[in-house]
């Protein structure tokens, strides 16, 4: 069979399909990795010395199906139940079980024209741009409809009133997409990526009162912001708060996140999950981990530090550096294009993040690293200046 031949062994829409692109994993040894939102610092001595303890005959084992040791300490963590929680691998694997969960495939004979059917609203999925470059990839892999609505022009949150205002304005063939209130799935990243922007839970309340549909608040950077808006999750029963172990506790490795919600959502997940969806050592891991915090509040509060060290540093070389509310920042290069900036910064070891979408095309995302990598970081750029 020829390669046209194989071809139309695979699903039309997995072939017109534009996957997630991950950050640079480096293959160069000398690499300053400030790419991809890692934690600088290791995981607790007592998180490691528990995931050891476990590498014994129990590998031939299943772990867990439903992790429920953890959701116990969660559930005790967030004053919850453990039946308002759930597990994956990953919060990206939950964000696409609660895709294929909550909204309808738009039909197959409008497949080729989903992104613009938002008149059913059971189709959509919608997020604010720029934000978590996965949701747009989730609702094309189910077949879903897509609508991106614009933040503002400084990457804050429109009020409810505005996204209202919106949906009023004529059509002219040019207006931005408009906030769908009855949307079967609407994703928020809260503090938001790329640009580090933290939002008041009280402007995120707001909006989820609004919201028919269900709301994920992804709280992926969270312990690096001012506020967090888990106590919406357990207040309306059509909002779910998402968190990871990957961010903030070093277990990037491992692949641990978690929703909290009302267990009648949380359920319905369950439901198709995979079987033991999340490894036995990353269970343990996250528990020694809820076991630890103390530990890691203190790496919190150095990424934090130097987070502002950075900041002030870039801003005298003449970087536009948006306020953050995560353990990265955004940047707007002086001198060269960001994607310039890019390349020379590689060639001197350090790897940055940018991305080619419009909005956020002349700028730079810069992982906060250890204090030595911030330093490395400001000496290249007054090399390269």
């Amino acid at each position: 069979m020829n390669k046209i031949g194989l071809k139309q062994l695979i699903r039309p829409l997995v072939r017109e399909l534009h996957p997630y692109v991950y950050g640079e994993q480096p293959k160069i040894k000398g690499l300053i990795k400030l790419n991809t939102n890692e934690n600088p610092y290791p995981p607790s001595p007592k998180v490691l010395a528990a995931v050891k303890a476990v590498v014994d005959g129990r590998l031939r084992l299943y772990p867990n199906p439903t992790a429920q040791a953890l959701r116990e300490k969660l559930a005790r963590l967030h004053r919850c139940k453990p039946e308002n929680i759930i597990v994956g691998n990953g919060s990206d694997e939950l964000l696409a079980l609660a895709t294929r969960a909550f909204v309808e495939p738009v039909g197959m004979a409008r497949r080729a024209v989903r992104s613009s059917q938002r008149d059913d609203p059971t189709t959509v999925v919608q997020y604010f741009t720029p934000s978590y470059s996965l949701y747009p990839v989730l609702a094309d892999i189910h077949g879903a409809a897509k609508n991106a609505v614009p933040l503002k022009p400084d990457f804050s949150l429109p009020t409810v009133r505005e996204l209202e205002n919106q949906r009023k304005e004529p059509p002219d063939g040019v207006t931005p997409n408009r906030w769908n209130f009855d949307a079967a799935l609407a994703f928020v990243t809260t503090p938001n990526a790329p640009s580090g922007r933290g939002y008041k839970t009280s402007d995120l309340e707001k909006l989820c009162r609004a919201q028919k549909g269900v709301v994920v608040l992804d709280e992926a950077y969270v312990d690096f912001a001012e506020e967090n808006a888990m106590r919406l999750a357990l207040k309306f029963p059509h909002v779910i708060v998402a968190r990871t172990f990957s961010k903030a506790y070093s277990l990037c490795f491992q692949r641990v996140g978690y929703f909290v919600g009302h267990h009648d959502l949380i359920a319905a997940l369950h439901k198709i999950r995979d079987s033991y969806n999340v490894n036995g050592l990353g269970q343990a891991a996250a528990v020694a981990t809820l076991d630890d915090l103390k530990y890691y509040h203190a790496n919190f509060k150095k990424i934090v530090v130097t987070r502002e060290w950075l900041s002030r540093e870039l801003t005298k070389l003449g970087f536009r550096v948006f306020s953050s509310q995560t353990n990265f920042i955004l940047v707007r290069p002086p001198w060269f294009p960001a994607k310039d900036w890019l390349h020379k910064l590689r060639n001197q070891k350090i790897l940055v993040r940018w991305f080619s979408a419009p909005e956020v095309i002349n700028y730079l995302r810069i992982t906060i690293g250890t204090a030595a990598e911030a330093k490395a970081l400001v000496k290249a750029v007054r090399g390269i200046l």
